[in-house]
């Protein structure tokens, strides 16, 4: 692991950076890249900032791994850090979007299709692997107590194995883990 950096990376570096993280995540599993990236390989943020960053993501309109693109190169280089960032998640993927649909399509009239499925399908075992592989290690390292630990499993069980909608279990357990919290915190 890389120590926090002094001085602000580059425009090229984010853009290259970004297209890194693009091209290696490409299918799913963004976040998990994006933190390996940025706070282990180039040191630009600490784990706090990058989970801070991921949740200010989460919170406003829009694809939460763009808009965690855009936080980090807002708090490297400002508004053109944000493009550089912007710029190198999307560019490569698009157009590889688009070729890929072009095939599928072409691929579809003809008998030969399967393997396009299959890799597909393979793609989305991968991205959720690595989207819960990164969740695990963010959770070991950040949830620390029994209350915070029943809270995240409540959810897991609720969403991931019930199939309640995610809306119905936010507007529950907000109110549960605040005043848990709020009856466990330290005096």
């Amino acid at each position: 692991m890389q120590t926090r950096s002094t001085s602000p990376p580059s425009l090229a570096s984010l853009f290259l950076s970004f297209v890194s993280i693009g091209m290696m995540s490409f299918g799913g599993g963004v976040a998990a890249w994006t933190r390996r990236e940025v706070v282990q390989k180039r040191g630009w943020l600490d784990d706090q900032q990058f989970l801070s960053g991921y949740a200010l993501s989460q919170l406003v309109p829009g694809a939460t791994n763009v808009n965690l693109a855009v936080f980090i190169g807002t708090q490297m280089r400002g508004a053109a850090g944000a493009l550089a960032c912007f710029a190198g998640l999307t560019a490569l993927p698009i157009a590889i979007v688009l070729l890929a649909g072009m095939l599928y399509l072409h691929a579809r009239s003809n008998t030969g299709s399967a393997w396009l499925s299959g890799a597909l399908a393979g793609m989305g075992a991968v991205a959720i692997g690595l989207n819960l592989g990164t969740g695990v290690r963010l959770a070991v390292r950040n949830i620390n107590g029994l209350v915070p630990v029943l809270v995240t499993a409540a959810v897991t069980v609720a969403i991931g194995i019930l199939g309640f909608p995610l809306l119905r279990v936010l507007l529950v357990m907000l109110p549960v883990s605040l005043l848990a919290a709020w009856l466990t915190r330290p005096s």
